[in-house]
């Protein structure tokens, strides 16, 4: 374990009207590991991974990423930094509709302002890599679920950010298809480098993370690491 993490939360309280959230839950997350967050529906773990994005400001605590307080950034400074440095993956996908499966890729890199052709060229690299270059002129519509969540595993990496957040990513595919786009997120991840956050209810899913953390009534709790 490194001795300073890249992404580290310290006892997080959040509360939604009279829902307690989070009520001190704390993790910490190492360059280039892949860590699992698990619980039951409600136990918080969403929650956790969206105060880590910097997407929802927790109530107490800190949530700091590079040495840097989230806290402390504005909220153009914390756009920024989801769009440079962390990539989403989400339970479904959420691509862009009107777009083809090769502009939702590049979408990430032509908002950081990257040519159109670098863009495209990169984007096609990255379908390529996850087994889907066949998809790049369809909509998101003509595709199915296993194809569209690995366009989606392409758009969170095409940027080689350092954080990926994938929150239930197979939540929504069958067994086959699931372990297809976990074998691919994962192994994508370790490739370049990049940490992923890990939400899942599945134990199948967290046996693809080098530790898991559950989360029970908005507090976490480590469980052994895994091969």
């Amino acid at each position: 374990m490194n001795p300073t993490p890249l992404l580290a939360a310290e006892d997080l309280h959040r509360r939604f009207g009279a829902t307690v959230a989070l009520a001190g839950a704390s993790l910490r997350v190492d360059p280039g590991e892949v860590v699992a967050v698990m619980g039951s529906s409600g136990s918080g773990k969403s929650t956790l991974l969206h105060c880590l994005a910097g997407i929802v400001r927790p109530d107490g605590g800190r949530v700091r990423y590079d040495g840097r307080d989230l806290a402390e950034l504005s909220d153009a400074e914390r756009s920024a930094l989801r769009r440079e440095s962390f990539g989403f993956v989400f339970q479904f996908g959420q691509l862009v509709p009107e777009l083809t499966c090769l502009e939702n890729v590049a979408l990430p890199l032509r908002l950081a302002r990257v040519g159109r052709r670098e863009a495209e060229r990169r984007a096609l690299d990255w379908l390529t890599r996850v087994e889907v270059a066949e998809v790049a002129g369809k909509r998101p519509a003509e595709v199915s679920g296993g194809q569209g969540q690995r366009v989606a595993v392409a758009r969170a990496l095409v940027g080689r950010p350092r954080v990926v957040f994938a929150d239930e990513p197979t939540g929504a595919l069958d067994s086959l298809n699931g372990e297809r786009v976990m074998r691919l997120l994962t192994g994508a991840a370790r490739e370049t480098g990049a940490a992923v956050v890990l939400v899942t209810h599945e134990a199948r899913v967290a046996a693809y993370s080098d530790r898991e953390v559950v989360v029970r009534d908005g507090r976490t709790r480590d469980l052994e690491a895994v091969a």
